[in-house]
């Protein structure tokens, strides 16, 4: 997004702290219902465009917005969409874009006002893993031809019962509207907003095998004083580093694997 269109997600995101901060605020109806803006946006090309028309007056735009959604969805969504379109836009795509944002960050709230929010974080790492691991599951999620119906449907026998509501409902959400985006893309975003909720960075870490608790401890907490931030740790193990640890911290990444010192002698001879 340019700087308009940030300018006015940030505005957005504070407005939504402001209402989901409140006890009365169900976080969870909130994000429900953007969802369902968010689709008729995603759908409704002209009345985006006019939403977000930058020769329109705010004002007209809120009144609009007020029109057409007022007895659809509850009073809390309609005084937040009427405060993001009197905002300027960069692109009439970006208004939809963060009200999905939005939606995926009142579900998120929703999980972290009752505990639940770490439990979310895992399991959407753990289902990205799955989807690595599984070309056969990717393809059924991602097959153009298969309804998002029977895509739900697959996922809410995965997922049913074995995974917090929120998370499953992230998930169907992503696959079954996925607005042009690659689910791993997908899956990785809502990580981050999940991640945010707390002010926390995502490591991802894999060793050869599990970390002990005391491990992770310690891990943790360098991290947290390397970067300055509380850091969350997303685990993997694979056999194949042989020992050592990796870390991935968004594009950086601290390599300290056996294999990877392996793989530097064998450069080295190489060249």
């Amino acid at each position: 997004m340019n700087g308009a269109s940030r300018e006015a997600l940030a505005a957005a995101h504070e407005s939504l702290d402001a209402l989901t901060d409140s006890t009365s605020a169900d976080a969870a109806k909130l994000a429900g219902e953007l969802a369902a803006v968010t689709a008729l946006l995603d759908r409704e090309v002209s009345l985006r465009r006019v939403l977000t028309d930058p020769a329109q007056a705010g004002e007209a735009k809120a009144e609009l917005a007020g029109r057409v959604f007022e007895g659809q969805v509850g009073g809390q969504t309609v005084d937040l969409l009427k405060g993001m379109v009197r905002a300027r836009w960069s692109q009439s795509r970006d208004l939809v874009d963060s009200l999905e944002e939005l939606a995926a960050t009142a579900e998120l709230t929703s999980a972290q006002k009752t505990g639940r929010l770490d439990n979310v974080e895992d399991e959407l790492f753990r289902f990205g893993r799955i989807l690595a691991t599984s070309t056969e599951l990717r393809s059924a999620l991602t097959d153009r031809a298969a309804t998002a119906a029977a895509k739900g449907e697959l996922l809410s026998s995965l997922l049913g019962g074995r995974a917090e509501k929120v998370t499953e409902r992230l998930i169907v959400g992503l696959v079954t509207h996925p607005r042009g985006r690659s689910l791993e893309a997908g899956l990785d975003s809502l990580s981050k907003l999940a991640a945010a909720r707390r002010d926390r960075m995502v490591a991802v870490v894999t060793t050869a095998v599990p970390l002990t608790d005391a491990q992770k401890q310690r891990l943790g907490a360098g991290l947290a004083r390397l970067y300055g931030r509380e850091m969350h740790l997303n685990l993997e193990v694979d056999p194949e580093v042989l020992g050592g640890i990796s870390v991935r911290v968004g594009d950086e990444v601290i390599n300290g694997t056996v294999q990877e010192r392996i793989d530097e002698a064998k450069r080295r001879i190489a060249g």
